[in-house]
């Protein structure tokens, strides 16, 4: 007999587990009937936790699980359209409540003792009574059901609400203390709760049995299971305890409309079942809120559209489409609005709101010479031309008189052009009825021309381009230009006239005339009646008697060294001299230099010969580095000579920016270049060049033995050849021996040579094997 029931309570198991594997929900009768038959909780348990491969104890006093672990599954897709096969994927509403760590449902443990909490084991009460009697204790509720109450005994509270159990434990005490009620008043709360098991079957990410607190709702038990799964449905959730139904659970109520009533606070062994979700449906386009939405076999379309928040502002209503899966293909419906709450939506629909039409249906559009340009509505005050120019304040004055445009569009959506005579229009004498999106465009004169400018130069004070406006003279264009310079010569203004003869050739390019003005830019008998034109060049020649200040510096071995103006044109180096109070007796007049600032044409030139010279033009290495562009450049002079004779040819004339050096008397020679040792030695009398460079070290190898000499005046002289015989420059104090390199030669420079060597070899073969032959 024994055997016998071990056998069926191992069936009974082996089936439960069976139930839980293969369809994840179980009847809860199912379950007590198992209990009857002697299966204990923990093999229920094990059982059910058995499908995931969780143990119940590893899912004990769950608060929620990550929201990795949570498996998305796959939703119906929105379609777009014209493009049946091209899907996208769209979150499901509801699910996020389950997944988020912002959003934990725990239940509050510092709210009041609920009235209608049922105690029982382990639940902790505390009493307090005060008044003519004290007490205050701390009581368990035992497994028993009862509390051992301190001089009263076991009292049972098992299934007894907190109210019930204040008033029985009152009349408990009104055995051993007077006045209950009346003197003394009795308290009873919760202390510690207890800890209750909930079952959570169906379609959740982790289903099991979890240890809760007994305060813990049906949203506290779905969180700590992670909510529901791929397939899982919150809109019926149901509960069940003791083999009924207690309440079913619309996650979409309590999301939507707020509604917590089906919340329920549940109890020790209460089964939580999730189903299948029945429908799937996904909205998107013009709408609020574009999600996959959960619906009820009975919920229309309708409905949806309420559960995505409506439509927005920019919705096509009349007709909205939906895209539904039908055998092997897809189907399509175009919904009307009156057919929106009757239509009945099934599983994996795509819902598509489209926007309106982005058209006007009575727009107008003035564009131009009028004073309120824009856009404006087709109505009785605007549905002729007259009318509309009339509310758009009129034309301005500047208008095209003669031809303005209608663009409107015909039927086909191509466009035709209406013009009109505006200033007819304007004055009444003809009208053109409008059409919706009609666009006017009335030019104005400054559209159809070029701009109209006026160019002043010379020597005003802001040489510039202006505009041209009518009956402007020479004076009013100097004026906006900000009046003419102190260097400007008011005898001679020119004004250069284009010439715009359409029907005659001509070789002049321009008509000059010429002006007299005065410097308080007055009308001036000279111009007057002269306006200008369109196009005009206006310019201010500078007074020829105008002259500015110009100067040079002199320092050095002189009395007054410093800057000093030239007064007169065709000053010379001598009058210099003189200026500056003389020489000094320090003086070395043959190293008198001159540097003279380089002009902007100059600047080119150079730029141009050091380009050719860097390029190979030159003889050698030095030729490139000589032609360093600086600002000022060395000129040589002969002061001694210039003093001897003034104004003769040594007398060099100055010009500005000028820089003349009287140095003091130096007793060395400087050798640089392509020398062993470059050094500075002393001068010895009748000592000769190659005396120095020998005092150098002598030439490199690969030096060009034809040294240049530089002059502390400026003067260069280089060594000269004749028949083989060098003839070195003469050597003064304070000169430069500078000896330069050999240009390198590179395989492209050599291959001419090569060829000539080749040549003459090919030659003298020639010559050899015809003298071979002759012998």
């Amino acid at each position: 007999m024994l055997k016998a029931r071990k056998i069926f309570l191992f069936l009974v198991f082996l089936f439960i587990s069976s139930k839980l594997v293969h369809s994840q929900a179980i009847d809860p009768a199912l379950l007590e009937k198992a209990k009857a038959a002697g299966v204990t909780q923990e093999q229920i348990d094990e059982a059910m936790s058995s499908k995931d491969g969780t143990t119940t104890q590893q899912k004990s006093n769950s608060v929620g699980i990550p929201k990795e672990e949570v498996k998305e599954r796959e939703v119906p897709k929105v379609i777009a359209p014209g493009e049946p096969f091209v899907e996208k994927p769209v979150g499901v509403f509801g699910r996020e409540i389950f997944s988020t760590h912002n959003l934990t449902f725990a239940p509050d443990y510092n709210m009041p003792t609920p009235a209608g909490y049922i105690l029982a084991a382990r639940d902790e009460l505390v009493i307090d009574v005060w008044g003519a009697s004290e007490f205050n204790a701390k009581l368990m509720i035992s497994s028993e059901g009862n509390i051992n109450l301190p001089g009263v005994g076991l009292v049972y509270l098992n299934g007894l609400s907190v109210d019930q159990a204040e008033q029985k434990i009152k009349s408990s005490l009104r055995k051993i203390m007077a006045g209950i009620g009346s003197q003394t008043q009795v308290k009873v709360s919760l202390g510690q709760i207890r800890s209750i098991k909930i079952n959570i079957v169906g379609e959740v990410a982790m289903p099991g049995t979890y240890t809760l607190p007994s305060l813990a709702t049906l949203f506290n038990a779905l969180y700590s299971a992670g909510g529901v799964n791929d397939i899982g449905s919150l809109r019926a959730i149901r509960v069940f305890r003791n083999n009924e139904e207690v309440a079913t659970l619309d996650v979409y109520d309590f999301l939507l409309n707020g509604k917590y009533d089906t919340n329920i606070r549940l109890e020790d062994n209460d089964m939580i079942i999730v189903s299948p979700y029945q429908n799937l449906v996904s909205i998107s386009g013009k709408v609020k809120r574009e999600r996959t939405f959960e619906l009820t076999r009975e919920e229309t379309l309708g409905s949806l559209v309420g559960y995505a928040g409506g439509t927005t502002g920019g919705a096509y209503s009349e007709n909205i489409q939906i895209k539904r899966k039908a055998g092997r293909m897809y189907q399509i419906f175009t919904i009307g609005k009156s057919e929106v709450d009757s239509f009945t939506m099934s599983d994996g629909d795509s819902v598509i709101v489209s926007p309106i039409i982005s058209e006007y249906s009575n727009r107008l559009i003035i564009k131009g010479a009028v004073w309120h340009p824009g856009e404006y509505e087709l109505s009785v005050r605007t549905d002729s031309l007259s009318k509309l120019i009339k509310i758009a304040e009129g034309l301005k004055g500047s208008e095209f008189a003669t031809r303005g445009q209608i663009s409107r569009r015909k039927k086909d959506f191509t466009y035709e052009v209406i013009p009109f005579n505006p200033r007819n229009i304007a004055t009444g004498r003809e009208d053109i009825m409008l059409m919706p999106d009609d666009e006017v465009y009335i030019p104005s004169i400054f559209d159809l021309r070029e701009d109209y400018y006026l160019i002043v130069k010379g020597e005003v004070n802001r040489p510039d381009t202006i505009k041209f406006q009518e009956n402007m003279t020479v004076e009013d264009a100097i004026l906006q230009c900000g009046g003419i310079m102190a260097s400007a010569s008011v005898e001679k203004i020119e004004v250069a006239r284009r010439i715009q003869d359409q029907l005659n050739y001509t070789p002049r390019t321009a008509e000059i005339f010429s002006f007299n003005i005065t410097k308080g830019l007055e009308s001036s008998p000279d111009a007057a009646g002269f306006t200008l034109k369109p196009f005009d060049e206006i310019i201010v020649h500078s007074s020829p008697g105008y002259k500015v200040q110009t100067s040079v510096y002199i320092n050095g071995e002189i009395l007054f060294e410093g800057e000093y103006v030239l007064a007169s044109d065709g000053e010379r180096l001598s009058d210099l001299i003189i200026k500056a109070g003389g020489l000094t007796p320090a003086a070395y007049i043959k190293g008198a230099s001159l540097k003279r600032r380089y002009t902007e044409e100059e600047k080119v030139k150079l730029e141009s010969m050091k380009r050719i010279a860097s390029e190979g033009g030159g003889k050698d290495t030095i030729s490139a580095k000589l032609l360093h562009v600086n600002e000022y450049y060395s000129v040589g002079i002969n002061l001694k000579s210039a003093l001897a004779k003034s104004g003769g040819p040594h007398d060099v004339i100055l010009m500005a920016g000028d820089q003349v050096y009287v140095p003091k008397y130096q007793a060395v020679v400087k050798v640089s270049g392509a020398v062993l040792y470059p050094n500075a030695l002393t001068v010895q009398e009748g000592r000769r060049l190659k005396s120095y460079l020998y005092k150098s070290g002598g030439y490199q190898n690969g030096a060009r033995k034809r040294p240049y000499v530089v002059y502390m005046n400026g003067d260069v002289s280089s060594t000269k050849s004749f028949m083989g015989i060098k003839k070195y420059p003469k050597i003064e104090p304070g000169s430069e021996i500078i000896v330069p390199m050999k240009a390198v030669k590179t395989g492209n420079n050599r291959g001419p040579e090569v060829l000539a060597v080749a040549t003459i070899a090919v030659s003298l073969a020639s010559v050899v094997a015809l003298l071979i032959s002759a012998l």
